[in-house]
């Protein structure tokens, strides 16, 4: 498979940056790293619909000085871009996640992730508060799906938080072998990785959802959380702007899913509802 990489330089960066990200995961966009001049951005080739690209709204806002450069990448190159991108992060001294080439922490939990193409390092805002959300709950014997999982750190964190069964999904073949990988360098023993979307779902129950997706993929897929869910369980959900709060806890009320709090960083924000 060959994938695009896009090289944005953005002028002011912030909140330039967000507005951009979540445009082009929209159009599908499949992973990210995040630069200080700006953002590189990737999908694959086949997917890639470049009449939508000439639409997306901040590319064309006088307000955004958005200059950027496109290049083919193969699979095997992604390792080398990782490593000039990534450094650890760490979670209140409770959590670490970092690369195999990182040394280890002194965090009550350790978590070693080599992403390829896929999203979830923790370094984004959204999978930042997803993980300080599942630091802040008790998932002893829980149940648990990692919708969109990406790279596998929710899931991961998960079990190292005492889930007793986790399912993890993703749609892209990439982000499926990626978060097997992830879950074995883990030494992982309770998730279970499946390749698909929400129909995946059917005749299934769960104590927690995670969500971590963008705002159209959450909209559309949330009947189906809320027929997974079981009484009294918790949803967790991000990958959208603060402004879309409302929209998204309306149609959870519609559906009996209670919001109970929520988490805001920059202009990103990540909810917990109830059913």
């Amino acid at each position: 498979m060959t994938y695009l990489e896009f090289d944005f330089k953005i002028e002011p960066p912030q909140p330039g940056c967000d507005i951009l990200l979540a445009e082009l995961s929209a159009m599908g966009f499949e992973s990210f790293v995040e630069k200080e001049d700006g953002l590189l951005g990737y999908v694959l080739k086949e997917e890639f619909n470049q009449v939508e690209f000439d639409q997306i709204h901040v590319l064309n806002n006088p307000e955004f000085d958005i200059k950027w450069s496109k290049r083919d990448i193969e699979q095997k190159n992604w390792n080398e871009e990782w490593e000039k991108s990534f450094s650890p992060i760490k979670i209140a001294d409770v959590l670490s996640v970092r690369a195999p080439f990182h040394p280890k922490e002194n965090t009550d939990f350790d978590i070693v992730i080599e992403p390829k193409m896929s999203f979830g390092t923790g370094h984004h805002e959204t999978t930042y508060m997803m993980l300080q959300h599942i630091l802040a709950h008790d998932f002893n014997s829980k149940t648990v799906l990692d919708m969109g999982c990406g790279t596998g750190v929710l899931a991961i964190l998960a079990e190292m938080k005492g889930a007793e069964q986790v399912e993890a999904i993703d749609i892209d073949p990439w982000c499926y072998e990626n978060a097997l990988e992830n879950i074995e360098r883990n030494n992982c023993k309770t998730i279970k990785v499946l390749q698909g979307d929400s129909r995946l779902l059917e005749g299934k129950a769960y104590d927690v959802i995670l969500a971590n997706i963008n705002r159209n993929i959450l909209l559309k897929d949330l009947p189906k959380y809320a027929d997974s869910l079981k009484k009294g369980g918790w949803l967790f959900m991000s990958g959208f702007y603060h402004t879309d709060l409302e929209i998204i806890s309306a149609q959870c009320e519609s559906l009996g899913l209670s919001f109970e709090k929520k988490m805001r960083k920059d202009e990103w924000v990540s909810a917990k509802y109830v059913f």
